[in-house]
Order: structure tokens, then sequence, then C-alpha cells
């Protein structure tokens, strides 16, 4: 069956009141492939978006929800209504589905119902997921953050740790229950270490009767050197210091060797006067572990490599040529987070194009860009990274940042409650639509004032999963071996 929003010439394209346009089909509507749409609206073509979900993420900020600091429609959006003046103008058509794989030589992509979709111009833009560096059965000990459904384990398996921490009578039972471990010391990381300090010391601290949630321990563990590794090394050191300040535990070069219901195991490598390094194991009992460590292409970069011969990268992304095509196939752009891509802002010096939102976003333009070039008959364009800083924030009135500025190749850096206000304006600057923006800047001053987070509650964990880990209460009496 081949879905189309008209009936198909012999083409391929669709023939819309007696004129024949190409079709772009665009998978995913994360920041890539929204911008593409947006950019393409206006062009003489039919666009089809495809999503899993019928909404748009504002990942950045999803750690916020995973810790009850916002609500999910403070950060998503339906796509349809994101969308909705671009579907007005006739050439827009969006489809909640999941694309399974792609015939690159019939030109179709296949749906989760077997449908069959053409397409004469393809925008890959299917995002990323975690990677567990081989270890896939550490996913249900140690969840990663990626959607929305991510995010509610995660709050749910952090508030009911406290929950069953008052529950328990023994001391050394209870300990596991009030520590917290988190792997990766990215930005998603650092938020999520910072946060759970927070909600331990000034959140919940007098909300329960036989704990103190002042005695938690928020455990971050990094297997490079020092956190933030894209950062400078004096910003680097800052954001180490704010996250004790905060109560949390800072762990730099501890490697994690094993992930089970009952802790974590890490080997810890520490520097030594005569230059070597000397590396101990250890275990740490937590029945709460978050996963911020690594991320992976989407599945479908092997789908669409199993069928075009394109190449992926180590961590299954696709590389892509300049103008973020694959090669032997001028009609596929891969961008966002699956694109394996370089930036030739200095053409003699391409340099890797990082996977954060502003990249996505730029490189869903210049895909879009470069269709309507070649439908012209131009060449086109190599993909050129503006690269406007970083920033990532540690608790309230804490965060680094580091911005480029446009002349001398010289960066401004800052931190403490200047690059927290800093942070906090940028975030709210680029959420979509001014409802979002007014709620998530409504809760964010009362956090600010009161501490408190109001999206604390979540379903009954057993209806949603019934064999979760986190209703396991009694561990053996032996942690399991790496």
């Amino acid at each position: 069956m081949t879905l189309s929003a008209s009936p198909r010439p012999q083409s391929g394209s669709k023939q819309i009141q007696g004129q024949t346009k190409p079709t772009v089909v665009i998978i995913g509507c994360g920041f890539g492939g929204l911008e593409a749409a947006k950019a393409l609206s206006g062009a003489d073509v039919e666009i089809i978006v495809i999503d899993r979900t019928n909404h748009h993420l504002f990942q950045p900020l999803l750690y916020q929800v995973a810790t009850a600091g916002l609500t999910a429609p403070a950060i998503a959006g339906p796509i349809r209504h994101i969308l909705r003046k671009q579907i007005a103008r006739g050439n827009l058509t969006v489809l909640m589905g999941e694309v399974t794989s792609i015939d690159s030589a019939s030109r179709c992509v296949v749906l989760d119902g077997g449908e069959h979709l053409h397409y004469d111009h393809l925008i890959l833009a299917a995002g990323a997921t975690h990677s567990y560096f081989g270890r896939d059965e550490w996913a249900k000990y140690a969840p990663g953050l990626k959607t929305l459904g991510d995010a509610f384990t995660i709050r749910r398996r952090v508030l009911t740790a406290f929950e069953q921490a008052e529950r328990e009578t023994d001391p050394d039972k209870r300990e596991p229950w009030l520590t917290f471990a988190v792997v990766g010391a990215g930005p998603t990381g650092v938020e999520m270490a910072g946060t759970l300090a927070e909600i331990a010391q000034h959140t919940l601290s007098a909300e329960f009767r036989r704990i103190d949630s002042r005695v938690a321990r928020v455990i971050l563990l990094e297997g490079a050197p020092r956190v933030l590794g894209t950062f400078t090394e004096d910003l680097s050191k800052r954001a180490k210091e704010q996250l004790e300040m905060l109560g949390a535990e800072v762990l730099a070069g501890a490697k994690v060797t094993n992930i089970t219901a009952f802790g974590i195991h890490y080997d810890l490598s520490e520097p030594q006067p005569d230059g070597s390094n000397k590396v101990s194991s250890h275990f740490v009992a937590s029945r709460t572990v978050v996963w911020a460590a690594g991320v992976a292409g989407s599945p479908l970069g092997r789908s669409l490599a199993k069928s075009t011969g394109c190449q992926l990268d180590r961590a299954g992304r696709v590389i892509v040529k300049p103008d973020l095509t694959i090669e032997g196939h001028p009609n596929i752009y891969v961008v966002g987070d699956l694109a394996s891509a370089q930036s030739y802002l200095h053409p003699d010096k391409p340099t890797a194009v990082p996977g954060v939102s502003p990249s996505a976003k730029q490189m869903g333009r210049k895909s879009a860009f470069n269709i309507m070039r070649r439908m012209k008959g131009l060449d086109t364009q190599a993909f050129r990274y503006f690269d406007y800083g970083s920033m990532a924030t540690i608790g309230k009135r804490a965060a680094v940042a580091m911005l480029d500025l446009p002349w001398g190749n010289k960066k401004l850096k800052f931190s403490g409650f200047p690059a927290w206000l800093f942070w906090l304006f940028v975030h709210v600057y680029f959420l979509i639509g001014f409802r979002n923006r007014a709620l998530v800047l409504m809760d964010w001053a009362w956090a600010y004032f009161s501490s408190q987070r109001h999206a604390r509650v979540f379903p009954d964990p057993h209806a949603l999963e019934p064999n979760a880990v986190i209703v396991h209460r009694d561990p053996p009496a032996t942690p399991p071996v790496p």
C-alpha cells in the first residue's frame, strides 16, 4: 500500500491542481525536522512530516520534567498546532507513525502498518537514542533521558525512592534508597545531579517524618578526567565546585563496570605523584541510577545504511557529505543527532558539528535550502555551523556559560548567578509558543522563591510497570559482583 495525499503520477510526484509537485518526506519532528518543514512550507512542494509521537519536545529542559520542576505541556507542544499555519497553506501533511525501514531503490519509506510512502526528497531527522556501550541490560536499571516517557519514569523512581526510604525501618536497607547515582557528566548529567541535590536539600526537607531527605547522597560518575569535557578547563572546575556546594559528590575518572537492581560497580582511576594511575574497584548501593553517559544514532540509520550503502560512525550516526546528503543519493539528507556532519564555516579547516539543538536547527534549514536549490537546477551548498556557545545549569543560581564572540576568535566565559540568569532567559526565549514561555517563567519563579516543585505526581507504578525494579524492596544479603 502506498500512502499519498492525492493520486501519485508514475514519476512519483503528486499532481496538485494540474501541476506536478515533488514530494519531500521528513522523518522526525525534533528541532531539525521542524525547521526543515517550516523552511519548505513556502516552496512549490508537497511536504509530509512523520513522527512516532504527536508532539515536538524541547529536549534541553526535559530533565526539568524528570525532576518535577516542570509539567510536560510546558516543554512540549502538539506538532499539528505548531505547524497549523503551514498546514493551512495546503501543502503540508502530518502523520503520526513509526518508520520501520527505508527503501532507497523505490524511493519509499515503510511505516509501522506496512504502508509504503513515496518521496522525491527525503530528510531523515530521526534523532538519537541511548547507548549503553554494548551493555543494554543496564537499561532497565538505569533509564536514560530522551523522551517524555523517560522523564516520567525517572520522576517516578526518584520520588518513589524517598517514599520507600520512609517505609524502611532498617538504616542499612534505607541507605540505598537515599543514594542516587548519575552516570555521565555532560550537560544532562550535571543538570540532573545538581537538581537531585536541590530536591534532597530543599524541596523535600520538611515533608517526611521518619527520614531526613538532606542526608541523601547524589553521586555523579564520569569516566573522563573532568566534568563537562566540551567546556574549557576553568569552567569545568567551576562546575565541579558548584555541584559540590549543592551537596553532590563528583567522581571523575570513574568507569562503570556493572549496574544491577541493587547498585553500581565502577573502577576509579586516581593520578599518583609519580605520574601513574591507581585503579581501584568500588560498589555503591543505590536503588536509583540515571544514565546520561552515551548516545547512539536512531536505528533508522542502520536501515538507511543497509538500503544505500552509506557509512556509519562508531555511534551509529550517518556520515554525510558537506551538503548533508549521503554518497550516491543526492536526494537523501540526514540532519540533527543522526548526522555525523562537519561544518565548513572555514572551508580549509572543517570541524565536527556537535549534537546540540542549534546545530539541528541549522541543518534542518540548510537541507530545505539545498532541496530548493536542486529544484532550480543549482548546486547545493556546504553546511556551515555557527556556534554561539554552550551552557549548562547546575542548580538554582548556579550555571556555567561559554559564548563565542564574533570578533577576535575569543570566548566569553562566566559562571554562577549571571550564567544561571542567562541560561534561564535563553531557554525561555527558544521555547515554542507564548503559553509555554509564560508557564515556564511562572513555574521557575515559584520554585526560585519557595524551593518547591509542583509537578511531583506520577501514576500508579504497578499499572505502568508491573515488574518495575523500584517495587522490589529487599536486596540479597550480598550485592551481585560485576
